[in-house]
Order: C-alpha cells, then sequence, then structure tokens
C-alpha cells in the first residue's frame, strides 16, 4: 500500500482547528486567518497533561517523535517542537497584541500567511468585528482597543459608550531618544530620581540609548473582570482618568499626544445597584486620572487626581503593605537597568525571571493582604511590551537550546535489542 503523503504545519494545524477536538485551538476571527492554540504553562497547578498537551503531543506522534507506549512522555518537549515549528515556519506570524497569558485557560495567536503572490489581507478586515465596533471608521486603520465580554448586553451597550467617549490625538510629538533622561511635558524626569539603587554592571541587550519600544498593554479590571484592554502606541504615554486631561506645558513642549483611556461607566455592569452608586462615587474623584509613560530609563506615572492611588510593581516599597501615589509627583514604577541586569542574571541562570508588569489600585489600599485582589473596585495593569517581549524572547532561546540538547542525546530504543 502506498503510504499516504505528510501534511505540511500548515495543512495539519488547519485540519485540526476544524476538527473541533481540541479544546481551546480555535479561530481567531471569522475570516480564518488567525487562530487561538492553548498555551497553558505545565506548571499551573490546574494543568492537565491529557488535555493541555494533547495538541503538541499530536504533532510530536504525527511527525514521528514520539511513540505511544515506547517512548517516555514529554509534555515539555512537545510544546518546545511544536513552537519552534512555528517560529521557523514562514506560514506563520505570531500575533503578541493578542495573546493572553495571564489568564485561566492562556492562549496565543498566530497569523495564517497568505500564499505567495497573493495581495495580503487589509489588516482590518482580519478583525473580529466586535472587537473594533467601538472605533471610529477614520480610525479603524489602526485598530488599539480591544474589549471582553462580560455579557452580551453588557458589551453591545460598551461599545457604544466607547464610541462616544474614547479619544485620540493624531499627531505625535518628536521624541529625543538619544537623551535617556528626556522630559514629560506633564513632569521632569531629572528632578525626581526615585530610585535608591546602586549602579548597574553594563548590560549586553540594549544599547545605551535605552528602550526604544514606548507602547504599553494597559487592562482595566472591575472586580477582577477584564472590561477593556489597549495596547497603546503614543511615546506620550496613556491618561486613565474620569473626565478631561489636565492641561500641561504645551507652550514649551506642543501638543501632548498621550492617548486617553476612559473609565466604563458602572451603570453598564451587570452588578448590584449598591456597588454601582460605591463605584460611581468612586470614579467621581478620579477625573484627570494618572498619566503613565515609558521613557529609555524606566516605566514613569503621575497621579493627577484626588482620588487616592496605590500600586504594586518591581520598583515597589513594599509588597504586603499599601504603596501609595502621592499626587502630583512623579514615581518611577520599573527602572530598565535594573530589569536588564535581572534578565540577563536569568539568562546566566543566576537569578529569576525578573518582575515588570504593574498593578494600580483606585481608591483602595493596595496591595492588601486582607482584601483579595479581585474584591477590589477599580484596578489597571500596565505591562510594557519592551519587558514583555525580551522576557519571551529569552525564555524561547533557552528552551531552543534544551531542545537541540535532547535531539543530539541518542535514542536508547534505537540501539536496543
Amino acid at each position: 500500500m502506498e503510504e499516504r503523503a505528510k501534511l505540511h504545519l500548515k495543512e495539519w494545524l488547519i485540519a485540526q482547528i476544524e476538527s473541533g477536538q481540541y479544546e481551546g485551538l480555535c479561530w481567531e476571527d471569522e475570516h480564518k486567518t488567525m487562530f487561538r492554540i492553548p498555551w497553558k504553562h505545565a506548571a499551573k497547578k490546574d494543568y492537565k497533561q491529557t488535555e493541555d498537551a494533547a495538541l503538541f503531543k499530536a504533532w510530536a506522534v504525527y511527525k514521528g517523535k514520539y511513540r505511544e507506549g515506547r517512548d517516555r512522555a514529554d509534555p515539555t518537549m512537545w510544546k518546545t517542537r511544536l513552537r519552534c515549528a512555528l517560529n521557523k515556519s514562514t506560514d506563520f506570524d505570531e500575533v503578541p497584541d493578542r495573546n493572553q497569558l495571564d489568564i485561566t485557560e492562556p492562549y496565543k495567536v498566530y497569523r495564517i500567511q497568505e500564499e505567495t503572490g497573493s495581495e495580503p489581507k487589509d489588516p482590518v478586515k482580519m478583525v473580529n468585528p466586535k472587537r473594533v465596533a467601538m472605533l471610529d471608521p477614520q480610525e479603524t486603520k489602526h485598530p488599539k482597543l480591544e474589549l471582553e465580554n462580560i455579557s452580551q448586553d453588557f458589551s453591545t451597550n460598551m461599545l457604544h459608550h466607547q464610541r462616544e467617549s474614547i479619544q485620540k490625538l493624531p499627531k505625535q510629538r518628536p521624541l529625543k531618544t538619544d537623551d535617556p533622561m528626556r522630559e514629560h511635558m506633564y513632569c521632569e524626569v531629572k528632578e525626581n530620581n526615585t530610585s535608591s539603587n546602586p549602579p548597574h554592571p553594563p548590560v549586553l541587550f540594549l544599547n545605551s540609548a535605552g528602550v526604544s519600544d514606548f507602547r504599553m498593554q494597559v487592562t482595566l479590571l472591575y472586580q477582577g473582570v477584564k472590561v477593556m484592554q489597549v495596547t497603546t502606541e503614543s511615546p506620550d504615554g496613556c491618561f486613565i482618568l474620569q473626565g478631561r486631561v489636565p492641561l500641561g506645558n504645551e507652550q514649551i513642549y506642543g501638543t501632548c499626544t498621550a492617548e486617553q483611556l476612559p473609565f466604563p461607566s458602572p451603570t453598564l455592569l451587570p452588578l448590584p445597584v449598591g456597588m454601582a452608586e460605591t463605584m460611581a462615587r468612586l470614579l467621581c474623584h478620579l477625573e484627570r486620572g494618572v498619566l503613565v509613560w515609558v521613557a529609555p530609563e524606566g516605566v514613569f506615572i503621575k497621579r493627577f487626581c484626588q482620588g487616592r492611588v496605590y500600586w504594586n510593581g518591581p520598583q515597589a516599597p513594599h509588597t504586603d503593605l499599601p504603596n501609595k501615589l502621592d499626587r502630583d509627583k512623579t514615581f518611577k514604577l520599573l527602572d530598565v537597568p535594573v530589569f536588564l541586569s535581572q534578565l540577563q542574571r536569568c539568562v546566566q541562570g543566576k537569578g529569576p525571571a525578573p518582575l515588570y508588569k504593574i498593578e494600580l489600585c483606585f481608591g483602595e489600599e493596595y496591595p492588601d493582604p486582607s482584601v483579595p485582589k479581585m474584591k477590589k473596585l477599580i484596578m489597571a495593569e500596565v505591562v510594557p511590551v519592551f519587558a514583555e517581549k525580551l522576557l519571551s524572547q529569552f525564555q524561547e532561546e533557552e528552551e531552543e537550546a534544551e531542545e537541540r540538547a535532547t535531539e543530539d542525546k541518542p535514542d536508547p530504543s534505537a540501539t536496543s535489542g
């Protein structure tokens, strides 16, 4: 009997998606140009090999790298093999902005590349229409707002609310990336060196100009429920606020291009009446909000609102006591030299992975050991894109090195009997 020709990864994966037999493996958009692939880490407490490693195991079996009953089960290696195959293939591109790795059922998103010779599709048409419905037609060339559905009714109302309230300023002020201590029009970084850490040794990963990727992923949560997610692109950062942006030094710096992320109205949430009223009262004190931005030497924040704001993150002085942001004062939330030094030690096997995620809590003390994070009324999570990408890059290189080392080892079953 003639042996059936093996499918390439692209054809094989599409067949698995269409089969519907793997939980979490599904199309990301109605045009079937992107797909989600479950990506749960084996160290998670709720990890189940039979379910969470099923797709990776299937690829290993299909490629002849694993034989049931003869080879030792190795879910980590199965996952590494498929990840490396995806990264090396010219048929796929990872879409980092759509990845969700910090949820109960994490996943990555990949885009399937068009066949050579055909016109690439408009990226806007490849996005789920429900996710860009809140954007004005002239802004759909760069969709940046992604909204999580709490319920169908809430989603519909929220989209309408965001269409009315979201504001974007089109022009971008030139950024002097050669000045690692650049000034922001709302605050002078030079006068607020909040870090007391001693100088760090030279780091190999970036040049002396520091960070050049100033994007942030900002997520708003109401009582632990994700209600909004934005990936900012402006070098001036992002205002998280209720109301209008405060006036800055426009005569000196020109128009500020910081993006504005208004808090969604709690009346659109499926909350008890009393809870909605409490949140509404809190929002009244968050007018002018906070400004968060990434500079070459770190991530900074300045609080303008009357309402109290607390935080936790890499530079936080306390991990089990509240960290308060003083009003009209600039705070450094993440120090780039510290992060890179810690990353270098991690790569060398001398320390753990560096922390880079920042949490903001509005109106309630945080961290607060007596009250779980999921119970806090209003929180925001800020992830600097450069940090996540750097850490992911070196983790993948480490996994690839482990894979190469495993492949170089002789297979004991090949020489037996």
